[in-house]
């Protein structure tokens, strides 16, 4: 597969190092430094570098593009390269606001593209142990989930291009608080909300730098979430509780912390419950082997998971918790 990166910042070189057996072709950034650092990162020497994303869209060299641009891109690059009949991972939360995307969908069904969003914790290991561990009926029927995610951002976090509302569509809700609702919907299902408060505290932005979830869906299923920019310590905890136990994760690596999953299983007679704990550490794999599933949706064509519906639908959660803010 021949591949374009369009937008070339600290998640693009998280995308040039896992690659696999993609080839990298273009590198496209409005900072031609920044894009020629990708290319160095993926080794791929011969990658040309281009300032306008329009050069590779159109482009006879190039079967997919990842899009890694700030907010306010995403959406338009997407619908472009699907029109021209690209494949597309695009990063979460893939667009500003759920109209970004009407109709791509349907574009990518009439042109053949394949459209994946980069919601890349479902690839973490914990997560995706988690994940089979419930598919496998060892939580029993489950009753909710509690998460929090945040971070303490860094001087002049107020001045960047996440502050800025016309650029991003939000502040810490649309950045990390997507990641928790997306994890909320793909262990319980689709999820409404129910009560939602995006507040600015610390930072001096008139984008939100915490937000608090409570999200329901059926059979009395919950979702209690909280994204913090205040965080000061980089936190991720992430426990789902059924009637069997609970399956608590944390950590995804790196300033995170080890990444760590722990089942905690009641037995019939209830009281303290059997442990089981694993550990990831090491390099975080989930960008590699989300760029492997991408490959096998285009070698295989079959509907990649999370996709359009998902971004939509997480987004349709932020839009209503922003219009209640008045943003």
């Amino acid at each position: 597969m021949r591949l374009a990166i369009v937008g070339c910042g600290k998640v693009a070189e998280k995308r040039a190092r896992a690659l696999g057996g993609v080839r990298l072709v273009a590198c496209v950034d409005v900072d031609p430094e920044r894009a020629a650092v990708v290319a160095a990162l993926a080794a791929a020497p011969g990658a040309r570098v281009a300032a306008d994303w329009r050069e590779v869209v159109h482009a006879s060299d190039v079967d997919a593009l990842v899009v890694s641009t700030s907010h306010d891109v995403l959406a338009p690059v997407t619908r472009a390269a699907v029109e021209a009949g690209k494949h597309v991972l695009v990063e979460k939360p893939a667009a500003r606001r759920p109209g970004e995307l009407d109709g791509i969908a349907e574009l990518a069904r009439r042109t053949g593209s394949r459209v994946r969003i980069g919601f890349n914790h479902r690839f973490h290991p914990a997560l995706a142990l988690a994940k089979e561990l419930v598919e496998q009926g060892e939580l029993g029927e489950l009753y909710y989930v509690r998460a929090r995610y945040g971070h303490g951002g860094r001087t002049g976090y107020d001045r960047e291009w996440r502050a800025d509302p016309a650029r991003s569509g939000g502040g810490e809700l649309v950045d990390q608080g997507v990641h928790l609702i997306d994890l909320a919907r793909w262990f319980l299902g689709d999820l409404a909300l129910a009560h939602g408060h995006a507040p600015t505290y610390f930072w001096d932005t008139s984008v939100d730098d915490n937000a608090f979830l409570l999200l329901t869906g059926e059979h009395r299923r919950v979702a209690w979430l909280h994204a913090s920019w205040t965080e000061w310590k980089n936190t991720f905890s992430f426990e789902v509780t059924g009637r069997h136990g609970k399956l608590e994760i944390s950590g995804l690596g790196g300033s995170y912390g080890t990444e760590r999953l722990t089942w905690y299983k009641m037995r019939p007679e209830l009281g303290p419950p059997d442990v089981t704990s694993w550990e990831f550490p090491g390099e975080d794999g989930s960008w590699a082997a989300e760029m492997s599933a991408f490959e096998e949706d285009i070698a295989s064509g079959r509907e990649p998971t999370p996709g359009l519906a998902d971004a939509i639908a997480a987004l349709t959660v932020v839009e209503r918790v922003y219009a209640g803010r008045g943003a």
